[in-house]
């Protein structure tokens, strides 16, 4: 959290573009038209762009409370985007609420990602969609695949691409 609080002002400047690739190959298989999405460690805010005109509402959460006032600003733009100060691991929402649930560059940051994949599967509706990412420097490939493997969930797409620093993989719940 005070890793993120420091970084809020350049968030954007350092990490915008690389987050758009990442968004742009996890919305390649994941539909958010008319669906209830949850951005889960949000930043500023940059996804809310992507996703907020198809979506039927989009939930912003992160720990940094200085990236959720700079995803505040982000957010009033849509009517439709809200933002709320929470912890991956121990989400404010019951069980299901959510047809699409996204967490990139999160993983590497949470003391036990498997039990994060759970609280992700947990929000997200029967037959839901979860779209995460490893970042490549923290996780070998093998050890990505076993957190995933790990989550009970199934996994529906993964993408390894040069282009991006982390690997994008689209899990469904059960």
């Amino acid at each position: 959290m005070q890793r993120y609080n420091t970084t809020a002002d350049s968030y954007n400047e350092q990490y915008a573009e690389e987050q758009a690739r990442k968004y742009r190959k996890a919305l390649e298989n994941v539909n958010v038209a008319d669906k209830a999405v949850l951005d889960v460690g949000c930043g500023s805010g940059l996804f809310f762009r992507e996703v907020a005109e198809g979506a039927d509402y989009v939930v912003g959460v992160d720990i940094s409370h200085n990236l959720l006032l700079k995803a505040q600003k982000n957010a009033e733009e849509f009517q439709n985007v809200f933002v709320l100060q929470a912890d991956a691991d121990f989400l404010p929402f019951k069980d299901g609420l959510f047809d699409a649930v996204f967490s990139f560059t999160v993983l590497q940051n949470m003391p036990k990602p498997t039990q994060t994949l759970h609280e992700l599967g947990r929000v997200a509706k029967v037959n839901g969609r979860v779209a995460v990412t490893g970042l490549k420097k923290a996780f070998e490939l093998q050890k990505f695949l076993n957190v995933l493997d790990g989550s009970r969930l199934n996994l529906a797409a993964f993408v390894d691409d040069e282009t991006i620093n982390c690997y994008v993989a689209v899990l469904t719940t059960k």
